[in-house]
Protein backbone atom coordinates (compact mmCIF):
# COMPACT_ATOMS: atom_id res chain seq x y z
CA UNK A 1 0.00 0.00 0.00
CA UNK A 2 1.19 3.14 -1.13
CA UNK A 3 0.18 7.04 -1.67
CA UNK A 4 1.42 9.97 -2.29
CA UNK A 5 -0.38 13.17 -0.49
CA UNK A 6 -0.02 16.97 0.19
CA UNK A 7 1.40 17.38 3.60
CA UNK A 8 -0.36 20.84 4.02
CA UNK A 9 -4.27 19.01 3.18
CA UNK A 10 -3.12 16.42 4.97
CA UNK A 11 -2.62 18.12 7.99
CA UNK A 12 -5.66 20.40 7.32
CA UNK A 13 -7.98 17.58 7.62
CA UNK A 14 -5.96 15.90 10.42
CA UNK A 15 -6.25 18.62 12.69
CA UNK A 16 -10.30 18.63 11.94
CA UNK A 17 -10.15 15.06 12.97
CA UNK A 18 -8.09 15.61 15.76
CA UNK A 19 -10.48 16.56 18.09
CA UNK A 20 -12.65 13.60 18.09
CA UNK A 21 -9.98 11.65 19.72
CA UNK A 22 -9.85 11.60 23.73
CA UNK A 23 -6.43 12.23 25.50
CA UNK A 24 -7.44 9.07 27.33
CA UNK A 25 -8.83 6.50 25.50
CA UNK A 26 -10.39 2.92 26.58
CA UNK A 27 -9.63 1.25 23.62
CA UNK A 28 -5.85 2.19 22.25
CA UNK A 29 -6.83 1.46 18.81
CA UNK A 30 -8.91 4.98 19.22
CA UNK A 31 -5.63 7.11 19.48
CA UNK A 32 -5.50 6.02 15.80
CA UNK A 33 -6.73 7.50 12.68
CA UNK A 34 -7.98 4.93 10.00
CA UNK A 35 -6.39 4.93 6.66
CA UNK A 36 -8.69 3.73 3.89
CA UNK A 37 -6.78 3.70 0.58
CA UNK A 38 -9.41 2.99 -2.31
CA UNK A 39 -7.67 3.71 -5.97
CA UNK A 40 -7.16 7.75 -5.89
CA UNK A 41 -9.24 8.18 -2.72
CA UNK A 42 -7.59 8.10 0.74
CA UNK A 43 -10.65 8.20 3.06
CA UNK A 44 -9.26 8.96 7.09
CA UNK A 45 -11.58 8.41 10.15
CA UNK A 46 -11.39 9.35 13.65
CA UNK A 47 -13.50 7.92 16.44
CA UNK A 48 -14.62 7.77 20.43
CA UNK A 49 -17.09 4.99 19.70
CA UNK A 50 -19.76 7.92 20.59
CA UNK A 51 -18.79 10.36 17.36
CA UNK A 52 -17.46 9.43 14.37
CA UNK A 53 -16.08 11.26 12.07
CA UNK A 54 -14.74 10.56 8.41
CA UNK A 55 -12.86 12.57 5.54
CA UNK A 56 -12.00 12.24 2.15
CA UNK A 57 -8.48 13.52 -0.26
CA UNK A 58 -7.76 12.55 -3.51
CA UNK A 59 -4.34 11.15 -3.37
CA UNK A 60 -2.02 9.59 -5.88
CA UNK A 61 -2.04 6.00 -5.53
CA UNK A 62 -3.64 2.79 -6.98
CA UNK A 63 -4.50 0.46 -4.38
CA UNK A 64 -6.20 -0.18 -1.83
CA UNK A 65 -5.90 -1.29 2.01
CA UNK A 66 -6.84 -0.21 5.44
CA UNK A 67 -4.19 0.78 8.22
CA UNK A 68 -4.62 2.99 11.75
CA UNK A 69 -1.78 5.54 12.60
CA UNK A 70 -1.12 6.70 16.04
CA UNK A 71 -2.46 10.40 15.63
CA UNK A 72 -0.78 12.39 17.78
CA UNK A 73 2.76 11.20 16.12
CA UNK A 74 1.63 12.25 13.04
CA UNK A 75 -0.10 15.09 13.73
CA UNK A 76 3.42 16.00 15.30
CA UNK A 77 5.51 15.46 12.12
CA UNK A 78 3.04 16.60 10.11
CA UNK A 79 3.18 20.24 11.68
CA UNK A 80 6.79 20.74 10.98
CA UNK A 81 6.60 20.41 7.23
CA UNK A 82 6.86 23.01 4.73
CA UNK A 83 3.71 22.20 1.84
CA UNK A 84 5.78 19.45 -0.07
CA UNK A 85 4.02 15.97 -1.61
CA UNK A 86 4.71 13.08 0.91
CA UNK A 87 4.57 9.43 0.25
CA UNK A 88 3.34 7.03 2.57
CA UNK A 89 4.48 3.57 1.81
CA UNK A 90 3.17 0.05 4.19
CA UNK A 91 6.87 -1.96 4.45
CA UNK A 92 6.69 -5.21 5.59
CA UNK A 93 8.09 -4.98 9.68
CA UNK A 94 4.92 -3.44 9.82
CA UNK A 95 5.57 0.29 9.97
CA UNK A 96 4.21 2.73 7.29
CA UNK A 97 7.03 4.89 5.99
CA UNK A 98 6.75 8.75 4.82
CA UNK A 99 9.44 9.73 2.72
CA UNK A 100 9.92 13.67 2.23
CA UNK A 101 12.43 16.24 0.67
CA UNK A 102 14.14 15.80 3.76
CA UNK A 103 14.02 12.17 5.22
CA UNK A 104 12.33 9.40 5.95
CA UNK A 105 10.40 8.49 8.65
CA UNK A 106 8.94 5.41 9.90
CA UNK A 107 6.05 5.02 12.38
CA UNK A 108 4.53 1.55 13.46
CA UNK A 109 0.64 0.89 12.49
CA UNK A 110 -2.27 -1.17 14.02
CA UNK A 111 -4.33 -3.16 11.51
CA UNK A 112 -7.39 -1.06 10.16
CA UNK A 113 -9.66 -4.24 10.64
CA UNK A 114 -9.36 -3.88 14.16
CA UNK A 115 -10.60 0.23 14.15
CA UNK A 116 -14.47 -0.11 15.28
CA UNK A 117 -17.00 0.21 12.45
CA UNK A 118 -18.99 3.33 12.17
CA UNK A 119 -22.96 3.00 13.16
CA UNK A 120 -25.37 2.28 10.29
CA UNK A 121 -28.57 4.38 10.45
CA UNK A 122 -31.69 2.63 9.71
CA UNK A 123 -34.21 3.94 7.80
CA UNK A 124 -33.67 7.68 8.92
CA UNK A 125 -35.26 10.92 8.35
CA UNK A 126 -33.72 13.97 6.77
CA UNK A 127 -33.38 17.55 6.57
CA UNK A 128 -30.80 20.04 4.31
CA UNK A 129 -29.45 23.19 5.37
CA UNK A 130 -26.47 25.71 5.24
CA UNK A 131 -23.65 25.15 6.88
CA UNK A 132 -23.39 28.55 8.29
CA UNK A 133 -26.93 28.67 9.49
CA UNK A 134 -26.73 25.52 11.12
CA UNK A 135 -23.27 26.78 13.04
CA UNK A 136 -25.00 29.92 13.85
CA UNK A 137 -27.82 28.15 15.18
CA UNK A 138 -25.39 26.02 17.49
CA UNK A 139 -23.16 28.92 18.95
CA UNK A 140 -26.21 30.92 19.60
CA UNK A 141 -27.17 28.07 21.82
CA UNK A 142 -24.30 25.73 23.02
CA UNK A 143 -23.05 28.11 25.75
CA UNK A 144 -26.75 27.88 27.83
CA UNK A 145 -26.45 24.22 28.00
CA UNK A 146 -25.19 22.14 31.55
CA UNK A 147 -22.64 21.07 32.69
CA UNK A 148 -24.29 18.40 35.46
CA UNK A 149 -23.82 14.32 34.83
CA UNK A 150 -27.23 13.89 36.85
CA UNK A 151 -29.14 15.48 33.82
CA UNK A 152 -27.64 14.69 30.92
CA UNK A 153 -30.66 15.83 28.92
CA UNK A 154 -29.55 19.23 29.69
CA UNK A 155 -25.65 19.06 28.52
CA UNK A 156 -26.48 19.21 25.00
CA UNK A 157 -28.49 20.88 22.36
CA UNK A 158 -31.91 20.22 21.59
CA UNK A 159 -33.14 20.15 18.36
CA UNK A 160 -37.08 20.47 17.14
CA UNK A 161 -37.50 20.18 13.28
CA UNK A 162 -40.86 20.55 12.07
CA UNK A 163 -42.79 21.60 8.77
CA UNK A 164 -42.93 25.40 9.88
CA UNK A 165 -39.43 26.14 11.25
CA UNK A 166 -36.47 24.51 12.72
CA UNK A 167 -35.07 25.00 16.50
CA UNK A 168 -32.35 24.87 18.69
CA UNK A 169 -33.01 25.17 22.22
CA UNK A 170 -30.46 24.83 25.30
CA UNK A 171 -30.70 25.46 29.40
CA UNK A 172 -29.13 24.60 32.61
CA UNK A 173 -32.49 25.34 34.54
CA UNK A 174 -30.55 28.98 34.91
CA UNK A 175 -30.79 30.06 31.34
CA UNK A 176 -32.83 28.93 28.63
CA UNK A 177 -31.73 30.37 24.73
CA UNK A 178 -34.52 29.12 21.98
CA UNK A 179 -32.66 30.24 18.24
CA UNK A 180 -35.78 29.89 15.65
CA UNK A 181 -34.95 29.76 11.75
CA UNK A 182 -38.54 30.07 10.02
CA UNK A 183 -36.75 29.27 6.59
CA UNK A 184 -35.38 25.88 7.71
CA UNK A 185 -38.24 23.39 7.08
CA UNK A 186 -38.44 19.64 7.51
CA UNK A 187 -40.88 17.17 5.94
CA UNK A 188 -42.06 15.76 9.23
CA UNK A 189 -41.98 16.93 12.76
CA UNK A 190 -38.64 15.28 14.88
CA UNK A 191 -36.58 15.69 17.97
CA UNK A 192 -33.58 15.13 19.14
CA UNK A 193 -31.15 15.82 21.92
CA UNK A 194 -27.27 16.42 20.29
CA UNK A 195 -24.22 16.30 22.69
CA UNK A 196 -21.72 18.73 23.06
CA UNK A 197 -18.61 17.45 21.98
CA UNK A 198 -19.98 17.21 18.08
CA UNK A 199 -21.74 20.42 17.79
CA UNK A 200 -18.45 21.95 18.94
CA UNK A 201 -16.47 20.03 15.95
CA UNK A 202 -19.54 21.42 13.69
CA UNK A 203 -19.66 24.75 14.66
CA UNK A 204 -15.86 25.13 13.83
CA UNK A 205 -15.97 23.47 10.58
CA UNK A 206 -18.87 25.20 9.53
CA UNK A 207 -18.73 28.42 10.95
CA UNK A 208 -19.29 30.87 7.28
CA UNK A 209 -19.38 27.79 5.18
CA UNK A 210 -22.00 27.88 2.45
CA UNK A 211 -21.69 24.19 1.83
CA UNK A 212 -25.25 22.46 1.80
CA UNK A 213 -25.22 20.00 4.96
CA UNK A 214 -27.83 17.03 5.19
CA UNK A 215 -28.59 15.75 8.60
CA UNK A 216 -30.09 12.47 8.96
CA UNK A 217 -31.65 10.98 12.17
CA UNK A 218 -33.13 7.98 14.02
CA UNK A 219 -33.58 8.13 18.07
CA UNK A 220 -30.38 6.54 18.33
CA UNK A 221 -28.09 8.48 16.24
CA UNK A 222 -27.69 11.49 13.83
CA UNK A 223 -25.32 11.93 10.73
CA UNK A 224 -24.20 15.12 9.61
CA UNK A 225 -22.51 14.86 5.47
CA UNK A 226 -21.28 18.08 4.36
CA UNK A 227 -18.41 18.37 1.48
CA UNK A 228 -16.39 15.41 1.70
CA UNK A 229 -17.12 14.53 5.29
CA UNK A 230 -19.72 12.51 7.46
CA UNK A 231 -19.91 12.92 11.56
CA UNK A 232 -21.87 10.70 12.96
CA UNK A 233 -22.61 10.57 16.57
CA UNK A 234 -24.95 8.66 19.29
CA UNK A 235 -27.63 11.23 20.30
CA UNK A 236 -28.33 11.88 24.46
CA UNK A 237 -30.94 9.34 25.38
CA UNK A 238 -34.04 11.10 27.08
CA UNK A 239 -37.28 13.77 27.12
CA UNK A 240 -36.04 17.42 26.96
CA UNK A 241 -37.76 19.59 29.64
CA UNK A 242 -40.99 21.20 27.91
CA UNK A 243 -39.06 24.39 27.77
CA UNK A 244 -41.96 26.42 26.53
CA UNK A 245 -43.67 26.10 29.90
CA UNK A 246 -41.31 28.06 31.77
CA UNK A 247 -41.18 31.26 29.41
CA UNK A 248 -43.23 33.43 31.15
CA UNK A 249 -45.95 34.74 28.55
CA UNK A 250 -47.00 38.21 30.48
CA UNK A 251 -44.14 41.20 30.52
CA UNK A 252 -45.67 44.06 31.08
CA UNK A 253 -42.27 45.70 32.10
CA UNK A 254 -40.38 46.43 28.85
CA UNK A 255 -36.46 48.24 29.09
CA UNK A 256 -34.91 48.92 25.85
CA UNK A 257 -31.34 50.29 25.72
CA UNK A 258 -27.65 50.03 23.80
CA UNK A 259 -26.49 46.68 24.12
CA UNK A 260 -22.32 47.12 24.10
CA UNK A 261 -23.40 50.33 27.16
CA UNK A 262 -25.23 47.88 28.73
CA UNK A 263 -22.56 44.79 28.32
CA UNK A 264 -19.84 47.31 29.82
CA UNK A 265 -21.63 48.39 32.71
CA UNK A 266 -22.38 45.31 33.90
CA UNK A 267 -18.90 44.36 33.02
CA UNK A 268 -17.44 47.02 35.29
CA UNK A 269 -19.91 46.59 38.31
CA UNK A 270 -20.12 42.93 38.56
CA UNK A 271 -16.25 43.13 39.71
CA UNK A 272 -17.71 44.80 42.36
CA UNK A 273 -20.57 42.23 43.09
CA UNK A 274 -20.01 38.85 45.56
CA UNK A 275 -17.83 36.30 44.15
CA UNK A 276 -20.49 33.47 45.20
CA UNK A 277 -23.46 35.13 43.90
CA UNK A 278 -22.20 37.19 41.22
CA UNK A 279 -24.86 38.98 42.35
CA UNK A 280 -26.22 42.68 40.65
CA UNK A 281 -28.88 44.66 40.99
CA UNK A 282 -31.25 46.46 38.02
CA UNK A 283 -33.47 49.21 39.36
CA UNK A 284 -35.88 50.97 36.16
CA UNK A 285 -37.18 54.00 37.12
CA UNK A 286 -38.85 56.49 34.62
CA UNK A 287 -36.07 57.12 31.96
CA UNK A 288 -33.04 55.52 34.05
CA UNK A 289 -31.40 52.38 35.05
CA UNK A 290 -29.50 52.25 37.85
CA UNK A 291 -27.19 48.96 38.17
CA UNK A 292 -25.44 48.09 41.22
CA UNK A 293 -23.15 45.27 43.31
CA UNK A 294 -21.70 44.76 46.41
CA UNK A 295 -19.75 42.22 48.05
CA UNK A 296 -20.75 42.93 52.14
CA UNK A 297 -17.36 40.48 53.04
CA UNK A 298 -15.42 43.19 51.78
CA UNK A 299 -17.13 46.32 51.71
CA UNK A 300 -16.85 46.40 47.83
CA UNK A 301 -19.76 48.36 45.94
CA UNK A 302 -20.48 49.91 42.93
CA UNK A 303 -23.24 51.79 40.85
CA UNK A 304 -23.78 53.05 37.75
CA UNK A 305 -26.65 55.11 35.41
CA UNK A 306 -27.72 54.41 31.98
CA UNK A 307 -30.25 56.03 29.91
CA UNK A 308 -32.39 53.81 28.42
CA UNK A 309 -35.98 53.53 27.24
CA UNK A 310 -38.69 51.78 30.39
CA UNK A 311 -42.28 51.08 29.85
CA UNK A 312 -43.72 49.74 33.04
CA UNK A 313 -43.80 50.29 36.81
CA UNK A 314 -40.92 50.81 38.88
CA UNK A 315 -38.96 47.66 40.21
CA UNK A 316 -35.70 46.32 41.57
CA UNK A 317 -34.49 42.66 39.87
CA UNK A 318 -31.72 40.75 40.64
CA UNK A 319 -29.19 38.86 38.68
CA UNK A 320 -26.05 36.71 37.80
CA UNK A 321 -23.69 38.80 36.24
CA UNK A 322 -22.32 36.34 35.18
CA UNK A 323 -25.40 34.61 32.75
CA UNK A 324 -25.67 38.19 31.77
CA UNK A 325 -22.88 38.95 29.89
CA UNK A 326 -22.93 35.62 28.13
CA UNK A 327 -26.32 36.15 26.80
CA UNK A 328 -25.52 40.00 26.16
CA UNK A 329 -22.44 38.40 24.71
CA UNK A 330 -23.92 36.19 22.27
CA UNK A 331 -26.32 39.03 20.53
CA UNK A 332 -25.44 40.92 17.43
CA UNK A 333 -27.89 43.28 17.52
CA UNK A 334 -26.90 47.34 18.73
CA UNK A 335 -30.34 47.66 20.98
CA UNK A 336 -31.79 44.64 23.25
CA UNK A 337 -35.05 44.28 25.22
CA UNK A 338 -35.29 43.35 28.26
CA UNK A 339 -38.69 42.54 29.45
CA UNK A 340 -39.40 41.42 33.32
CA UNK A 341 -43.09 40.80 34.91
CA UNK A 342 -41.91 40.62 38.38
CA UNK A 343 -38.61 40.39 41.04
CA UNK A 344 -38.87 36.63 41.17
CA UNK A 345 -39.86 35.67 37.48
CA UNK A 346 -37.40 34.79 34.53
CA UNK A 347 -36.39 37.78 32.41
CA UNK A 348 -36.80 38.01 28.60
CA UNK A 349 -33.93 39.38 26.57
CA UNK A 350 -34.36 39.83 22.92
CA UNK A 351 -32.26 41.68 19.83
CA UNK A 352 -34.23 44.47 18.82
CA UNK A 353 -32.25 44.58 15.38
CA UNK A 354 -29.54 42.63 13.67
CA UNK A 355 -31.40 39.85 13.06
CA UNK A 356 -31.95 37.98 9.41
CA UNK A 357 -34.85 37.11 7.81
CA UNK A 358 -36.61 33.82 9.05
CA UNK A 359 -34.35 34.62 12.76
CA UNK A 360 -35.82 34.93 15.95
CA UNK A 361 -33.99 34.06 19.25
CA UNK A 362 -35.55 34.45 22.82
CA UNK A 363 -32.97 34.57 25.89
CA UNK A 364 -34.44 33.84 29.39
CA UNK A 365 -32.23 34.24 33.09
CA UNK A 366 -33.11 33.39 36.00
CA UNK A 367 -33.53 36.14 38.89
CA UNK A 368 -31.41 36.19 42.06
CA UNK A 369 -33.36 36.82 45.33
CA UNK A 370 -32.43 40.35 46.26
CA UNK A 371 -31.30 40.59 49.79
CA UNK A 372 -32.26 44.12 50.78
Amino acid sequence: MKFIVSSSQLLKQLQILGGVINSNNTLPILDNFLFELSNNELRISASDLETTMSTSLEVEADETGAIAVPARLLLDILKTFAEQPLTFKVEDNHTIEISSDSGKYALAYADGEEFPKAVELDSPSSAILQGDILATGISKTIFASGNDDLRPVMSGVFFQLNPESLIFVATDAHKLVKYERKDIKANEAAEFIMPKKPLNLLKNILSGSDDEVRIEYNDTNARFTFGNSVLICRLIDGKYPNYEAVIPRENPNKLTLDRSSFYNSVRRVSIFSSKTTHQIRLKMAGTELKISAEDLDFSNKADERLQCSYEGDDMQIGFNSRFLMEMLNHLNSNEILLEMSLPNRAGILTPVDGLEEGEEITMLVMPVMLSN
